[in-house]
């Protein structure tokens, strides 16, 4: 992890749609995701009796499934604070290791990235 940085028009947008996805949806997590091209994709927590994501790897997952072939950035909002190893694994899977995840407090302000 890495202390925050001055974040761009662009991902400061992600963590935007974050907090709403938490907010909107009343979830533990909300996630964004920007793909090769700028398309965003957002989610929130998915906890059912027979099928349980965190919010990013749903992110990650939508974005897959609607085509994308890279991302550009991430952006996780959750109280918990660092994001499971198996998310940020989800992203480097399909962006690379040089996507960052950009990890911020329900209030939006960014406490790390990865």
């Amino acid at each position: 992890m890495t202390e925050s940085t001055e974040l761009d028009a662009e991902d400061r947008k992600i963590i935007t749609l974050a907090r709403s996805a938490r907010a909107r949806n009343g979830v533990a997590e909300g996630a964004a995701v920007r793909d090769e091209t700028g398309r965003t994709y957002v989610a929130g927590t998915v906890e059912l009796p027979s099928l349980k994501l965190s919010a990013l790897r749903t992110a990650v997952a939508m974005a897959v499934a609607s085509g994308a072939t890279s991302l550009e950035a991430a952006a996780v909002v959750s109280e918990a604070g660092a994001p499971a190893e198996a998310d940020v694994a989800a992203v480097r899977d399909l962006g690379g290791a040089g996507t960052p995840v950009y990890v911020a407090s329900p209030a939006g302000e960014v406490t790390g990235t990865f």
